[in-house]
């Protein structure tokens, strides 16, 4: 209980008897404790279908994780505690360093992608991002050095030589990332130096990423040791041919920072920024080649789609290239809208300008009229949302513009950033919960009773269980919901979630209670 133990010496009570919380990420909290433990009581009555009553030890464990909670309030600004190990005894959905470095990596198309360590770690992982290719497909084939107990007593190091060898011989990819495992942080095989001999014998590109799982309780980490592996062995090492000089004086150019292209979210955006006469150098890593990553230095601006870790790739390209960034986000009508404002802008380019200006009118107009239908149907809907850090705020615009209600946000693997924005952007009211476990998460599901649920693969049966209608808008989804042509989409999906007749047939379980409609 080492969590509860340390929230309980950072707390102090407000004037409101609400309890005022201030965790390690320096954000003030305003919690209120009845509204947190009315979740944990069970209301059904005599004549109604009983679940289960939750056993008193797993309440109090659940009543430790009441500062990962709040509810907006319109004097308070801040957001629940985050960015702390999970409280003993729940079991946390959140993935390790491991997973975080490859969701990062893993859509660079012509690259292996070698996983040092048992096979279950590159099994569970394989195609974990979802990222759509326009070309080369070996990211697609999984790779792993498959370590056995004799590997782990004698050393794996000469079996991940002798299968760097064997692979760059049957595959003559651009590039070998190598990810480090839980098991080869325990028995300490040096992957650096098995990278840097494997490169001299190969002459292929050797990438080691010390991804050890154990590293920390945030998959963030696994974000930022991808990009380090980047900034240390990639970028920057690409030398410009004839043809890309030639583009690259001929218009200004960017990167895409923290853009995936999952379900192809990338092939509607990059046509946008380009009919505005920009130049898309190299997209960070959805749809990406490894020379084109290797030339990124060379870009006039950086756009930041995914504002998480890739924030961080961003001021470490500024800091040691010079290159300034935008953030920016393609999720939603206005936002859109306003991402490309301010690209056309920065280029200080009266016709880019002009041209941004057009592309927006147009596209807008075409937008509007198309989900008109959908918005009729979804108007007045409320919605709860649990998806990774930045999608958690980034959203919430796109669903007002389609008449919905957020009443409820939170993420697994939140920052504290993250939660700054989601107070900001959130209406008063809206619950917003941090890293929350299954069993949390449906009973407050219960109690709110969305007419839908945004999340991944992991909440996906579980709301379908409790008769509550589900749009994935993680790795899983095969729509592309970025730019104006995804809005379109992505009401359509809403509207196909919602309006699923199945519905009138499903019973519905709220507060314990199974209810027929």
């Amino acid at each position: 209980m080492q969590s509860a133990v340390k929230s309980s010496k950072n707390s102090e009570k407000s004037d409101k008897g609400n309890e005022k919380v201030t965790n390690s990420s320096k954000l003030n909290v305003s919690v209120n404790k009845s509204l947190i433990k009315d979740l944990f009581t069970d209301e059904s009555s005599s004549d109604e279908i009983v679940i289960d009553p939750v056993p008193e030890s797993i309440i109090k464990t659940l009543e430790s994780r009441l500062d990962h909670m709040c509810v907006k309030k319109s004097e308070d600004g801040g957001g629940p505690s985050c960015n702390t190990a999970s409280v003993p005894g729940i079991v946390t959905q959140r993935s390790c360093v491991y997973g975080g470095a490859r969701v990062v990596l893993m859509p660079i198309t012509d690259a292996i992608h070698l996983v040092h360590g048992p096979i279950g770690c590159a099994s569970c992982t394989w195609d974990i991002r979802g990222s759509r290719t326009s070309g080369e497909d070996l990211y697609k084939t999984g790779f792993s050095t498959n370590l056995e107990e004799k590997d782990i007593v004698f050393g794996g190091e000469k079996k991940l030589a002798d299968t760097i060898t064997e692979l760059n011989n049957l595959y003559k990819p651009a590039a070998i990332f190598v990810y480090s495992t839980c098991v080869v942080g325990l028995i300490g095989d040096d992957l650096k130096a098995v990278c840097r001999e494997a490169e001299k014998i190969t002459k292929c590109r050797v990438i080691p990423v010390q991804s050890e799982g154990f590293r920390s309780f945030n998959k963030s980490l696994g974000h930022q040791l991808a990009c380090d592996a980047m900034l240390d062995y990639l970028i920057g090492t690409g030398e410009l041919d004839g043809k890309l000089k030639s583009e690259i004086n001929a218009q200004p150019t960017l990167n895409i920072v923290g853009e995936f292209n999952v379900a192809g979210d990338l092939w509607a955006i990059k046509p946008l920024i380009e009919k505005m006469g920009v130049n898309v150098l190299s997209v960070l890593t959805g749809d990406s080649c490894v020379e084109d990553i290797a030339n990124a230095h060379y870009a006039d601006l950086n756009i930041v789609q995914c504002q998480k870790s890739s924030n961080y790739l961003a001021r470490q390209m500024e800091e040691k290239y010079g290159i300034h960034y935008l953030k920016v986000n393609f999720f939603g009508i206005e936002d859109t809208a306003k991402s490309l404002k301010i690209i056309s802008e920065f280029f200080q380019n009266p016709k880019m300008i002009e041209k941004a200006d057009e592309i927006i009118k147009t596209e807008i107009a075409n937008v509007r009229s198309e989900i008109s239908h959908y918005k009729k149907r979804l108007a007045g809907k409320g919605v709860a949302v649990y998806v990774g850090g930045n999608k958690a705020w980034s959203l919430i615009r796109a669903f007002e513009e389609l008449g919905m209600n957020v009443i409820m946000t939170g993420t697994q693997n939140g920052l504290p950033e993250d939660y700054e924005r989601i107070m900001e952007t959130v209406s008063e009211g809206t619950l917003v919960v941090d890293d929350a476990n299954s069993m949390e998460l449906s009973r407050l599901l219960q109690k709110y009773q969305p007419d839908l649920v945004i999340s991944g693969a992991k909440e996906k049966y579980m709301t379908h269980k409790l008769g509550i209608p589900f749009c994935d808008f993680n790795h899983d989804r095969i729509a592309s919901f970025a730019g104006f042509k995804g809005f379109i989409n992505f009401a359509k999906e809403l509207n196909r979630a919602v309006s699923s007749p199945v519905w009138k047939f499903t019973p519905k379980k709220y507060h314990g209670i199974v209810k027929n409609e």
